[in-house]
């Protein structure tokens, strides 16, 4: 390969995966108006995994009390929504750098058909969902 066509090969690459970290960005930051509000939202990344008796579901939110979210079926969705707001004592602070989304949050996420229990727990900044199988 001759230098030049190299460095056009690693310049390539190089923007490939500047373009997948943007979108990767995007995507946790889907910023949105909510449905029936005018107020943005964003979107928390999630785990979503099934065995043959619960379906689980690992969202991340740092910093977000859990008796704070919210979590509803609608239909065959499950709605997990709530809100990220700055500690009061933070509120009059000046910010040097804030990367994690405040405000309302919301997360739909389509459902296998059945009936499901709903509880909750709590494990390393994420708040967990146990979807109990019933029938």
């Amino acid at each position: 390969m001759r230098p030049k066509d190299q460095i056009n090969w690693m310049l390539t690459d190089a923007i490939e995966a500047l373009a997948r970290a943007e979108r990767l960005h995007q995507s946790f930051l889907n910023l949105h108006p909510s449905a029936g509000t005018s107020e943005p939202s964003w979107e928390p990344p999630m785990d979503v995994i099934e065995t043959e008796e619960e379906i689980l579901i690992l969202v991340a939110l740092p910093g977000v009390d859990p008796d704070e979210v919210e979590a509803a079926l609608d239909g065959g969705t499950l709605v997990i929504s709530g809100r990220r707001i700055l500690p009061s004592e933070l509120r009059n602070a000046r910010i040097l750098r804030l990367e994690l989304p405040q405000g309302r949050f919301e997360r739909r996420i389509a459902l296998p058909t059945g009936r499901y229990t709903i509880s909750r727990f709590v494990a390393h900044g994420c708040v967990g969902l146990r979807l109990g199988k019933s029938s």
